[in-house]
């Protein structure tokens, strides 16, 4: 790739200087990067919100891509940075689940620890770990050094309980990992997750606050508005939606909240 490619996740928000700051150690490191913004605006510390925005921005860059996530509520000496090297891209954040999703959505290849100090900033933040570790990986990954120099492979590493759905005879239960701006709830259950459901069927939702029957749609506008749907949305994930309305502030829905999808 003639100018490599870096792509930034924060729940930074753009007030303060700190997605600057990511971006300059980024491009010290490699003065021939173009670096993308996918969003410094995930929620606080909410660590699904980030690994799903990532997961469904991801498949759509270039292969050779380096994606870099801070969404850090652990940061700290007990805390891992590390990188995923997948079939089509790396991964570099923190070990806290972040990048799983979107990683397990490619072929993972190897997994290392970030421990190399001389791949660091000379002085590394307690608190700041984004720009002293991550960004600085991320410039020396575009410059072509391979994963393999950044530290110890390892095999096990956080895979948070949101990175999969569990299913059994006529049921799926997942959780809620994002509510986008028009309210649809959308759930870590994956198409594959979903077997023989078919387009058309009626199916029931228990959610927090009771159950809710509806069926399973291609489109939005399948249903009369105000009524409820279910769908697989344009990332591959399974939604709760209300045609023309907010799902999430009918059903009193936020994310992390429990799914169970019920289909007869």
């Amino acid at each position: 790739m003639d100018h490599p490619l870096i792509t930034l996740t924060t729940d930074f928000g753009l007030k303060d200087p700190y997605v600057a700051e990511m971006k300059a150690v980024i491009l010290r490191t490699c003065p021939d990067a173009t670096v993308v913004d996918v969003s410094h605006e995930v929620d606080k510390f909410n660590v699904r919100m980030g690994a799903f925005i990532l997961a469904a921005a991801a498949p759509y860059f270039p292969v050779g891509t380096v994606h870099v996530a801070v969404v850090d509520p652990g940061v700290g000496p007990e805390r891992r940075g590390i990188c995923i090297e997948t079939d089509r891209a790396c991964y570099v954040g923190p070990d806290n689940g972040l990048l799983v999703l979107a990683a397990q959505a490619q072929r993972i290849k190897q997994v290392r620890e970030i421990t190399n100090k001389t791949l660091m900033m000379p002085e590394v933040s307690s608190t700041f770990h984004g720009r002293d570790i991550f960004a600085s990986a991320a410039g020396h990954l575009a410059n072509g050094l391979p994963p393999s120099s950044f530290g110890p492979e390892i095999v096990k590493f956080v895979v948070p309980k949101f990175a999969g759905a569990v299913s059994w005879k006529g049921a799926i239960a997942g959780e809620v990992i994002h509510v986008d701006d028009f309210g649809n709830i959308i759930t870590n259950i994956r198409e594959g997750d979903l077997g023989s459901i078919g387009v058309g069927r009626s199916v029931k939702a228990r959610l927090k606050k009771g159950e809710v029957k509806m069926r399973f749609c291609k489109a939005y506008g399948e249903v009369e508005a105000g009524k409820p749907l279910t769908l697989i949305g344009s990332h591959g994930f399974l939604e709760i939606s209300i045609n023309q309305g907010n799902a999430s502030r009918v059903f009193k829905i936020k994310n992390g909240d429990a799914v169970t999808i019920y289909y007869y």
